[in-house]
């Protein structure tokens, strides 16, 4: 593509100037920002309950199987429509969470327990143009302008509404979506779908941070749910967040014609297990000053892992989680990455750090973002109510 480094470039001196390198603006591991321990909140074999105040799913690692349904509006929905819409959505989700079908449910057998479902629920930048809704929008949340390098494609943009439905059990997941969108065609449709798959548990059962289909361990840097650090991160203080969702397309064919430290030197880590270059452990910290025998920069003045890390953004930090994706049109596939950042506050700590990956992350030479969605998450529900009600009631 016009204007994308050459090999040469990307892999040179660390100190030459990265200058007119490509971007993707959403590069594939971003947030990988600081050594701290990895989401450690391992689901399997369980029921995680829908109520709290926050929505729950957050929090929890990546899941096996996961689909993100995007909603446009009917013209007749209206701030009271939409109130309607969330009522249903509340109690679909407080059954399937549970095991139970939904009411209305068609196929109550495939409602099962112990699949670790989670649903989450978001709003687009549309909803808080309703009536009755202006002025409503969170401080923090807007649309994420299209990057120089994106290329984005309608049938991944955009929406009004979101649900990101996970579990453990694929039918478990594909039964949960059809409720929904069925409960919500009354006042919406679905304008995009997105599937995933994620897998964040290693050979002896215990958490892992995962690994993304370019073979990196992804989401390293990532603060550690419960903690401070990724309380500060992601919630606001009535338990609402926003997310971006990025769909980048991985070029693996090219990606694959690199050797294995080429690999290693765009993104600053270690393939084998996610260490820094500088060190041998996965979360151990970064060294951004370390020099090699030919006082060349260890880690690259381009490699995601120095771009990306708080020490370079102001301390600015997002929380990242990926899923996997695969899409077969006949003979062809086209693999890649669904990019999910939470963070409280879209506009400071999101936009900073992907125009500074939009400038010169290495990676941008072999990804390209297709398709790019904001959504404000609002807080969770407790038995006695439903999703939304803080804003819609």
């Amino acid at each position: 593509m016009t204007g994308r480094p050459s090999r040469r470039q990307l892999f040179g001196y660390a100190g030459a100037a990265a200058a007119g390198a490509a971007v993707t603006g959403g590069a594939v591991a971003l947030g990988k920002d600081s050594a701290t321990a990895p989401d450690t909140a391992l689901v399997a074999a369980q029921n995680i309950s829908p109520y709290g105040d926050r929505q729950p799913a957050i929090a929890t690692a990546s899941p096996k199987h996961a689909e993100l349904v995007a909603f446009t509006m009917l013209p007749t929905t209206d701030k009271a429509a939409l109130g309607r819409l969330m009522r249903l959505w509340s109690n679909d989700i407080t059954a399937l969470a549970a095991g139970r079908p939904a009411p209305g449910d068609t196929a109550p057998e495939l409602a099962l327990p112990g699949v670790a479902l989670t649903i989450t629920v978001g709003f687009g930048p549309k909803v808080f143009g309703l009536p009755g809704l202006t002025g409503r929008k969170p401080h923090g949340f807007s649309e994420v302008p299209a990057m120089s390098l994106d290329r984005l494609q309608p049938g991944w943009t955009g929406g009004d509404l979101l649900i990101l439905v996970g579990a453990d059990d694929a039918v478990s997941v594909v039964h949960a979506v059809r409720r929904l969108v069925a409960d919500a065609a009354p006042f919406a449709k679905p304008l995009w779908r997105q599937t995933g798959f994620w897998n964040s548990t290693g050979a002896d059962g215990q958490p892992v941070t995962g690994r993304n289909l370019f073979n990196q361990v992804d989401g390293t840097g990532n603060p550690a749910p419960g903690t401070p650090e990724f309380d500060a991160t992601v919630w606001n203080a009535d338990g609402s967040t926003t997310l971006v969702v990025r769909r980048i397309r991985l070029n693996l064919d090219t990606w694959d014609e690199l050797t294995r430290s080429e690999q290693e030197r765009a993104v600053g880590r270690k393939l084998s297990n996610g260490a820094p270059l500088t060190s041998t452990a996965e979360h151990d910290e970064l060294d951004l000053e370390a020099r090699d025998a030919d006082n060349r920069l260890v880690i690259a003045k381009n490699a995601h892992a120095r771009l990306s890390h708080h020490s370079e953004n102001d301390g600015r930090r997002i929380f990242r989680k990926g899923l996997n994706y695969v899409q077969d049109t006949g003979a062809t596939r086209e693999s890649g990455l669904i990019f999910l950042s939470y963070q409280a506050d879209l506009v400071s700590q999101f936009l900073p750090l992907l125009t500074r990956l939009n400038a010169a992350d290495a990676l941008n030479e072999w990804t390209t973002t297709i398709g790019s969605a904001t959504f404000a998450i609002p807080p969770g529900f407790h038995e006695a109510s439903w999703l939304g009600e803080g804003l819609l009631s």
